[in-house]
């Protein structure tokens, strides 16, 4: 083992230390992703979908997003002028 020197408790806990806490950090995020597994089998289970699976937006609905006031304000402003820049 290397010489530590007069800190070699201090150093070896702060070490033990770190070690617990990310060990501690990983085996609950294990644990996490593992009880959200079982939670997301058991709502498909209930037939609850994912959000991502769901099907495109119907036709009616675009519109209504597509013409909303702030879209149609927006419709209304001029396109600004894009300068050429000098050579």
């Amino acid at each position: 083992m290397p010489d530590l020197g007069p800190h070699a408790a201090f150093i070896i806990g702060a070490y033990a230390i770190a070690f617990v806490v990310l060990g501690m950090l990983t085996l609950i995020t294990v644990v996490n992703d593992r009880k959200q597994a079982r939670m997301l089998i058991e709502l498909e289970r209930k037939g609850i979908r994912r959000r991502s699976t769901a099907k495109p937006l119907t036709p009616s609905v675009k519109t209504k997003i597509i013409k909303s006031k702030p879209a149609r304000a927006a419709a209304k402003r001029k396109p600004t002028r894009v300068r050429k820049p000098r050579t």
